[in-house]
């Protein structure tokens, strides 16, 4: 992969070793250049374009869709960030005193935040210790109870990289009648994603991460079913059946996701996902997950044949995806991520070590740099 015309996408300074997807992704060369055409159709011809910007957004529908094996285009919304997703459904279900939401005491706090804030509402948020079993997901089942609401999961927890076996966790939730809610972004473009398999309800990723776009744009996917669930706590004009006709005064909602729209798209975001997407689905995604794991397995190999290091990552296939955490046996891992960011190479401290997020393009022997610095300059005393 890496000498194929897709690594030209990737154009970094000198010097820079960039192992931190897991936050903030760099653009592609066609990204980049889709922002600079669209900036220049603005500056010399305004919106004369739109009903062209229109049809791009209809291919970014079409390109998650694909990208997530959504049965439809329909079941995408289009918004700002995860966060807001997560609120669209912890604010739009209809809570009772008693009710409750089982999540990890692992995720983001995206995806804890906003479920503690319904604690008024007299719903309580149950947080599954993940390493207190050997299975993740039945320290979740174990908190379930008939006052089960829903279970909120990150496919990838963003600090530790375990991955869920979220089939596993759709079953059981189906078989209960409980929600499903995943909060995909340290899954979607690094792995192959299928809501359909997995059976979720809901399911948002910000884009900025693996997906390779901007921030400040993020998937919605919701099934019909638990759409029509989902009160509204913000309207406009860009939400209804009837977009575009502007006299209309007997208006309907939406029966697609864009019902969660409530006014003007973000285009200049649209424009550059689009651009990103097309590469990730011009590369595929059983290749570029193969690739992304080949990085993983690479890095857990060298680290674990040296005593110095301790994988936090668990290494069980199926456990992980692009994410690798790990921390130093007696050394200070904050004096360690310090000197790593001084040399140019940017990872993050995550918890409780250093994690290293690759992906499909980074070269092999940026990974052997930075793993022989790990392994002959930090040995224990």
């Amino acid at each position: 992969m890496n000498n194929s015309p897709l690594s030209k996408e990737f154009q970094l300074e000198d010097g820079l070793i960039y192992l931190n997807h897991a936050a903030v992704s760099p653009w592609p060369k066609r990204t980049v250049e889709a922002v600079k055409e669209f900036a220049k159709a603005n500056h010399f011809r305004g919106s004369l374009d739109y009903p062209a910007w229109l049809q791009v957004e209809d291919v970014l529908r079409s390109q998650l869709s694909e990208l997530i094996n959504a049965p439809s285009k329909n079941d995408i919304a289009l918004l700002k960030n995860t966060s807001e997703a997560l609120s669209v459904v912890a604010y739009g279900l209809s809570w009772k005193n008693g009710d409750n939401i089982v999540s990890s005491d692992q995720e983001f706090p995206s995806n804890r935040i906003v479920w503690e804030s319904l604690s008024p509402l007299g719903v309580k948020l149950k947080e599954a210790d993940l390493c207190s079993t050997e299975h993740p997901e039945d320290a979740l089942f174990a908190l379930a109870d008939e006052n089960t609401r829903l279970i909120t999961i990150s496919s990838v927890q963003f600090a530790t990289g375990i991955r869920l076996n979220l089939e596993k966790i759709g079953r059981f939730c189906k078989e209960r009648r409980i929600l499903f809610c995943v909060d995909a972004i340290q899954s979607i473009g690094a792995v192959r994603f299928d809501v359909q398999s997995i059976q979720a309800d809901f399911v948002m990723a910000d884009g900025h991460k693996w997906m390779l776009g901007p921030e400040g744009l993020a998937v919605f996917y919701s099934t019909p079913e638990a759409r029509k669930l989902l009160s509204l706590k913000q309207f406009g004009w860009h939400m209804t059946e009837q977009i575009g006709d502007f006299d209309r005064r007997d208006w309907t909602l939406a029966e697609s996701g864009r019902r969660f729209e409530c006014g003007s798209p973000n285009m200049l975001g649209i424009h550059a996902l689009n651009a990103s997407l097309s590469l990730l689905l011009e590369a595929g995604m059983d290749k570029i997950e193969k690739e992304v794991l080949k990085r993983t397995e690479y890095i857990f190999e060298a680290l674990t044949k040296s005593p110095d290091w301790k994988l936090i990552t668990p290494v069980a296939p199926g456990s992980y995806a692009g994410i690798v955490t790990f921390s130093h046996t007696t050394l200070d891992n904050e004096k360690i991520f310090k000197i790593l960011t001084g040399r140019n190479i940017f990872c993050s401290l995550r918890g409780g070590g250093i994690r290293l997020s690759p992906h499909f393009y980074t070269p092999l022997e940026h990974l052997d740099r930075v793993i022989n610095i790990l392994t002959t300059e930090f040995q224990s005393p």
